[in-house]
């Protein structure tokens, strides 16, 4: 990735801080709401990451801690906290009974549903606003 040599004009920086306007719109809706429904907005997002995986992605502390660019151990302090709401659990794996994977516990599948449902609203409200100041970031070359 190489950095553009011309100067950003009065426009391209306008249309970066309408975006990152609404990036942070959306960010504190969702800080809200998890907030509203009991937990913490990175708590959420450990939930959200779990379910979220792709397919044959297991859930260890090691990649749940990578998808949310977090340490190990801030991630093992967010499962914890979880595992205390009941709303994750450790289980080992069949193959492994050393590796340890979170699961999702019926509260914590709740939960999600509840914020993800919220999220889905709020983008199909606001998300129009966010695309198109997207657009006009990407519109400039």
């Amino acid at each position: 990735m190489t950095a553009r040599t011309a100067r950003l004009t009065s426009r391209e920086f306008q249309a970066l801080a309408e975006f990152r306007y609404q990036i942070r719109r959306f960010l504190r809706f969702s800080e809200d709401q998890a907030r509203a429904g009991g937990i913490e907005p990175q708590q959420h997002q450990l939930l959200l990451a779990v379910k979220g995986l792709p397919d044959g992605v297991k859930p260890t502390i090691g990649e749940l801690a990578s998808r949310m660019l977090i340490r190990h151990h801030s991630a093992v302090e967010l499962v914890d906290r979880l595992a205390e709401h009941g709303a994750v659990e450790r289980v080992s794996t069949e193959e492994d009974h050393r590796q340890v994977i979170i699961r999702l516990t019926r509260k914590g599948e709740t939960m999600l549903h509840k914020l993800s449902v919220a999220h889905h609203d709020e983008l199909r409200d606001r998300g129009p606003e966010l695309m198109k100041s997207l657009r006009k970031v990407l519109s400039h070359p």
